[in-house]
């Protein structure tokens, strides 16, 4: 979660497989539109010798879909070059790394950015630097300046950025998956009588390697001020491995076009509502034709097992029957506007696609709320997906049917379904781009 080791192939894969995806009119410079995503999931801080890096043979991209088909109207390309500068040590740094061209800094990586339009492709830059993963106090003294020296200013009024940062996302990945244990109500759970307790947030010491992206509303938004926004990770068709000499690593030839094999639009769509034997599929297809995963929201197997796992606690849920028109609008159309408020939407149209749509016009919230829509806060979740914005409990109580009165009047959600949660808060942010907190280093791991 959210979409951490989600399908049976991709978790064999870490360097393309997508792990979240976020999009927000940007707060502090809110004529412009932060789009982040985010790869190789649960990185241990303490990875020495070798540490996490971006795929070499790996396309990264970023989709936009300005008119609702569900197919990319822009994209953002990303291709990543790893150069060794000594390649007589096993070192990743040979001493402290100052600067980006430090001579210390042995395994380095630079990319390139490309943008698409209607096929056309113009590349923006190349030759960008990566900083180097946050090894220690010894090693990357001054980490947050390594950092900042990596955003970098591409034309168009564009800003990029391409390297590790702390996980923002936050879930009870130890429980939530033992039985859907839920530890602030598991003393009503149906297969055991353990206390209750506050969770314990799985991803609270790893990181992850974002791909980060500011840029002009002009550079995304056509008639309608309503986007729909996913991710993924390509490789090459085939791959062929030659026997390495003693004086050189595995030789890896890849030729042919590329191939989808991770994606991602809302967070726990793969995740908690496609079926496992269609996991990987789902991964290689376009949101365009996800009129084939409809039945997985329309009548979600979470649901189901929330009044198995809690019995008792979720009545009107387990006597609601009807196709979840609720979640449906939330995940696969947008919202349209009556539904929320007169002027609330995120509709794209009719075409089913899992995507994350930003109404770009809806301005930034001066009092952020982590449960965005649920907490009164229209500025976030489902309206694009903020860092901080609590996802996991979002779509749980939607799951539990706090939002079924939206489209359906007659239903009352059930008490536990407005607080039913994993017990968690997180606070590792950044007030500007990248967004996304400094990572942590393996020397200095916080303690559980």
């Amino acid at each position: 979660m959210s979409s951490h080791r989600e399908a049976p192939e991709i978790s064999k894969d870490p360097v393309a497989d997508s792990t979240d995806l976020y999009a927000f009119v940007s707060p502090d410079d809110p004529g412009t539109i932060t789009l982040i995503s985010n790869y190789i999931p649960l990185e241990g801080p303490a990875a020495g010798p070798n540490f996490y890096e971006f795929g070499d043979d790996v396309l990264y991209q970023i989709n936009i879909d300005n008119n609702g088909d569900g197919v990319a109207d822009v994209t953002y390309s990303f291709q990543f070059t790893t150069t060794v500068e000594n390649p007589n040590t096993f070192l990743y740094n040979t001493g402290p790394i100052a600067s980006l061209t430090d001579a210390h800094f042995n395994r380095r990586q630079t990319y390139s950015v490309t943008r698409t339009v209607k096929k056309k492709a113009t590349v923006l830059a190349t030759n960008l630097p990566c900083p180097p993963c946050n090894i220690g106090p010894l090693s990357t003294p001054n980490y947050a300046a390594l950092a900042t020296a990596a955003i970098q200013s591409i034309p168009g009024g564009r800003t990029v950025f391409a390297g590790q940062r702390a996980e923002g996302f936050y879930v009870d990945l130890g429980a939530v998956f033992d039985l859907g244990d839920l530890r602030p109500f598991e003393n009503l759970h149906a297969f055991g009588n353990l206390p209750a307790r506050d969770g314990v947030n799985a991803t609270a010491q790893v990181n992850v390697h974002s791909i980060a992206l500011k840029v002009p509303m002009s550079d995304l938004v056509a008639s309608s001020p309503v986007i729909g926004v996913w991710c993924t990770a390509s490789r090459q068709k085939v791959r062929v491995l030659d026997q390495p000499t003693s004086s050189t690593s595995m030789e890896t030839v890849e030729s042919g076009p590329f191939v989808q094999v991770s994606r991602l639009g809302n967070p726990l769509f793969n995740e908690v509502l496609v079926p496992m034997v269609q996991k990987d599929y789902w991964n290689t297809q376009s949101p365009s034709g996800d009129s084939q995963f409809a039945s997985g929201v329309q009548h979600p197997e979470l649901s189901s097992l929330l009044n198995i796992l809690y019995p008792g606690v979720f009545p009107n849920l387990a006597a609601y029957t009807k196709s979840r028109a609720d979640l449906q609008a939330i995940l696969l159309t947008g919202i349209p506007a009556g539904v929320v408020s007169p002027t609330y939407t995120t509709f794209t149209g009719n075409v089913l696609a899992d995507m994350l749509r930003l109404n770009t016009s809806q301005e930034p919230s001066a009092d952020p709320n982590v449960l965005g829509i649920l907490g009164g806060d229209v500025a976030g979740f489902p309206n694009g997906r903020r860092v901080f914005d609590d996802v996991f409990t979002i779509e749980l109580r939607a799951l539990a049917g706090v939002t079924i009165p939206l489209v359906d009047p007659t239903f009352t959600p059930d008490g536990a379904a407005s607080v039913v949660t994993d017990g968690l808060t997180f606070d590792n942010y950044l007030s500007a781009f990248p967004y996304l907190g400094t990572p942590y280093s393996g020397y200095n791991v916080p303690s559980s």
